[in-house]
């Protein structure tokens, strides 16, 4: 069985840090790009960060750059974003999700914030930012 399960999410003040992670069971993330996404009450779900297949390229939305990073360990089959000066607008549930790739160059090295190119979704993990 195919599945994503986020882990590392909770209640933190101002200024603090959290580290999520995002396991996979059943499949590998070696075909995978991944991709980190939040959604806070009464808006969309956003792209937050993704990484390519090789770790060595991501992409991060303008609202976390500086703040957040992603990062994976393949032989683990596990996925982090550390989030540090976590501010109250980053009140949200965190999902992750993998983007099967073409094993290409370019499939191997890229990843794209776009929710409808990613294949499997996890359940999502809590962050609420508050004091």
């Amino acid at each position: 069985q195919l599945q994503l399960v986020e882990s590392g999410g909770g209640l933190v003040q101002p200024g603090g840090s959290l580290r999520l992670s995002c396991a996979a069971s059943g499949f590998t993330l070696d075909y995978y790009a991944i991709g980190w996404f939040r959604q806070a009450p009464g808006k969309e779900r956003e792209g937050v960060s993704c990484i390519s297949i090789t770790g060595d390229n991501t992409a991060y939305a303008e609202s976390v750059k500086g703040r957040f990073t992603i990062s994976r360990d393949n032989a683990k089959n596990t996925v982090y974003l550390q989030m540090n000066s976590l501010e109250p607008e980053d009140t949200a549930i965190y999902y992750c999700a993998a983007d099967r790739r073409i094993t290409t160059y370019r499939g191997r090295n890229t990843c794209a914030m776009i929710r409808g190119e990613y294949d499997y979704w996890g359940q999502g993990t809590q962050v609420t930012v508050s004091s």
